[in-house]
């Protein structure tokens, strides 16, 4: 029993905890995916299912996770994995696997960056990340992380994180460098059609 009156306040192990029902969790869940169906087709939750699906998988395995029959997510996976589409099919054997396409997924990432940000503003972060990456480079005396692994004591925890973020770094200074070109290759695009069609006011991506 809690430790009570003079005995002075309840200690942690007085405390017990609530007691926790495992069917209440599952009645939540399945009202979750039941709410998730009602509003949802059967082709946009295959879609949505492959939009996490970073490994390949069978159209099984991606029907049961978008809770559709598997000819109903074969037929979905089919048509996104067509050219052009956001679907990748991977044929191992007389099995074909999906996932989604990671170009698509970097392009995606991409137009984020270029849509939501000024060029000023990404050429403001691009600085900012080559300033990163030569001090990185500066303190440790290497020129990439995959150099900086080699150097490393096991117990280096310091360092293993430096690795960690100069990888980050390096991945997200490259996004910004390609959502910078993207930008401005809009923006010609933007100038040429103006030309073509005779002038008028010419809107870039900046305003």
């Amino acid at each position: 029993m809690p430790n009570t009156g003079s005995e002075g306040p309840p200690s942690v192990d007085d405390i017990q905890p609530w007691e926790v029902d495992p069917d209440e969790f599952q009645d939540v869940n399945e009202w979750v995916v039941e709410e998730w169906k009602r509003s949802t087709t059967a082709a946009q939750r295959v879609q949505e299912v492959l939009e996490t699906t970073t490994d390949p998988q069978t159209a099984r395995e991606i029907a049961d996770r978008a809770r559709v029959s598997e000819p109903a997510a074969r037929e979905h996976l089919k048509r996104l994995s067509r050219t052009g589409g956001p679907a990748v099919a991977v044929e191992e054997g007389t099995t074909t696997r999906y996932m989604r396409d990671p170009d698509q997924a970097r392009f995606k990432r991409i137009k984020v960056i270029a849509d939501g940000a000024t060029t000023t503003e990404i050429e403001t972060a691009i600085r900012e990340m080559k300033a990163e990456v030569r001090t990185y480079e500066d303190d440790y005396g290497v020129s990439s992380p995959e150099e900086l692994v080699r150097e490393l004591a096991p117990d280096d925890e310091e360092g293993w994180d430096v690795v960690s973020t100069w990888k980050t770094t390096r991945q997200n200074l490259s996004f910004a460098k390609t959502a910078l070109a993207f930008k401005e290759t809009r923006n010609i695009d933007a100038m040429t059609e103006g030309i073509t069609d005779g002038g008028g006011a010419l809107h870039t991506d900046d305003g």
